[in-house]
């Protein structure tokens, strides 16, 4: 385990050593339980886009015919 320096303001650090003697803990224990918690839920990498299943959002606004330019639609361009 690797030994860090962390600066913490007093408010916040005593609050840690409070509720770490109230639950029979160590400080230090619950600081690396809170830095892993941010870890899984901001650094991690959770799942890719390969891995999500297609949802239906429902049916077209309205139907497109053979003529209709998607692409021109797409980019607000005037084709005609």
């Amino acid at each position: 385990m690797k030994t860090i320096t962390l600066n913490v303001s007093e408010s916040v650090y005593e609050e840690y050593r409070q509720y770490a003697v109230k639950v029979e803990r160590k400080a230090s224990e619950l600081i690396r339980e809170a830095m892993e918690l941010y870890r899984q839920q901001h650094m991690q990498r959770r799942t890719s886009l390969r891995d999500r299943r297609p949802v239906s959002v429902g049916g077209p606004i309205q139907a497109i015919t053979a003529e209709d330019d998607l692409l021109g639609g797409m980019l607000d361009d005037a084709r005609n």
